[in-house]
């Protein structure tokens, strides 16, 4: 590790990566919506990457807000539910781009559900452009249509926009075999498979994200985002974290 550590001292691992986080995690210590602090932090992660010249785009789910499966439980059409759980996301991003352009980093926000008056449409070669440009991309809305969650939409971004990297924001430092909240014997792992991440039903992503990213040869990198600078750490391939990808994972760089 230490000789990893320094022979890409000075070059990141992965220069363009999406970073997904859940809806959740801009709730803070909150039980609903946005708590502002703790986007600014979240902000200022990112914000150490960035400035490491590190392209980054970004997808945030939507739970915070309103989840569509929940909504379906209580008896709305899934449907309808769905698109609701979308328009959430896009609150969530222009939440972000608002807490990222107050530490300085540009952002444009794309929704897959097109709303000119708030944000632009999606627009692959556009969003290109803007991270060659040094901007943050967020993308709103999932893929926009229903049925497939943000997991997914993520994983798809993440290959339109040829990223090296899917890197999943959570909790904790990686990929346990099981809660290591409930299960102080949980064991991380330092990488692991898609097969293994499917047939073990570890919770890294819902089973169409993985399939996705399996089938493309994405890896998705796992750490944990109340760390503080830890993305940049694992950027360049320091700190704790898991990669989920082939047997044999060799990051691009």
């Amino acid at each position: 590790m230490q000789e990893l550590a320094e022979a890409t001292q000075n070059k990141p691992l992965y220069p363009r990566v999406l970073l997904k986080i859940s809806g959740e995690a801009l709730m803070g210590d909150q039980g609903f919506g946005l708590h502002p602090p703790t986007m600014t932090r979240i902000a200022g992660e990112v914000q150490k990457a960035h400035q490491q010249g590190i392209q980054i785009c970004m997808v945030i789910g939507g739970g915070n807000i309103f989840r569509g499966l929940v909504g379906e439980a209580q008896g709305m059409e899934r449907v309808q539910a769905d698109y609701m759980g979308m328009l959430a996301t896009v609150m969530n991003a222009l939440g972000m781009q608002s807490a990222l352009e107050g530490v300085g980093v540009h952002t444009r926000v794309q929704s897959a559900i097109p709303m000119d008056t708030v944000c632009e449409p999606y627009i692959r070669r556009r969003a290109v452009r803007h991270l060659e440009k040094g901007r943050v991309v967020i993308f709103a809305a999932g893929t926009g249509n229903p049925y497939f969650t943000t997991d997914t939409a993520a994983t798809l971004r993440a290959m339109e926009m040829d990223c090296n990297a899917l890197f999943k924001g959570t909790q904790v430092d990686g990929v346990y075999d099981s809660d290591p909240k409930t299960n102080p014997d949980a064991v991380r792992y330092d990488k692991v498979s898609y097969d293994e991440v499917l047939t073990k039903h570890l919770k890294v992503m819902d089973a169409s994200a993985i399939a996705l990213a399996r089938d493309n040869n994405l890896p998705i990198v796992v750490f944990s985002l109340r760390e503080d600078g830890a993305m940049t750490r694992v950027l360049f391939g320091e700190g704790r974290y898991t990669v989920v990808g082939p047997a044999e994972v060799r990051p691009a760089g």
